[in-house]
């Protein structure tokens, strides 16, 4: 893939700046949930089997200073606090449907099945 040291180190950067924005276990799985329809804390929360909600309000604070989600607060009674994706979000649909491929065909190598 990588003929020399110069074009390892241009690949290197590059996906390791993106890695710091999108790695961990959560923050796909956060923006999907999102992205599916779930704006506010709970519901997110709900939608992601085995997430605190101390990580999910980390990952959450993350998210939006990336500028990946919006956090919108209603001057309501109680309190409304709602998650949106923001546009620049969809930058990243094409990597998610292909880490979904590629996960669905993964379970398949892995399993057998």
């Amino acid at each position: 893939m990588m003929e020399n040291n110069s074009e390892c180190i241009n690949a290197l950067l590059p996906v390791g700046d993106a890695l710091d924005v999108i790695s961990g276990k959560w923050k796909l799985l956060i923006l999907i949930s999102i992205s599916s329809g779930n704006h506010r804390f709970t519901d997110i929360e709900r939608s992601i089997p085995k997430i605190s909600a101390k990580v999910l309000s980390k990952e959450l604070k993350e998210l939006e200073a990336h500028t990946l989600i919006k956090r919108t607060v209603y001057d309501q009674s109680p309190v409304l606090i709602k998650y949106t994706i923001t546009p620049y979000t969809e930058t990243l649909y094409p990597i998610i449907e292909e880490l979904r491929l590629w996960g669905l065909n993964h379970r398949k190598v892995i399993t057998g099945k």
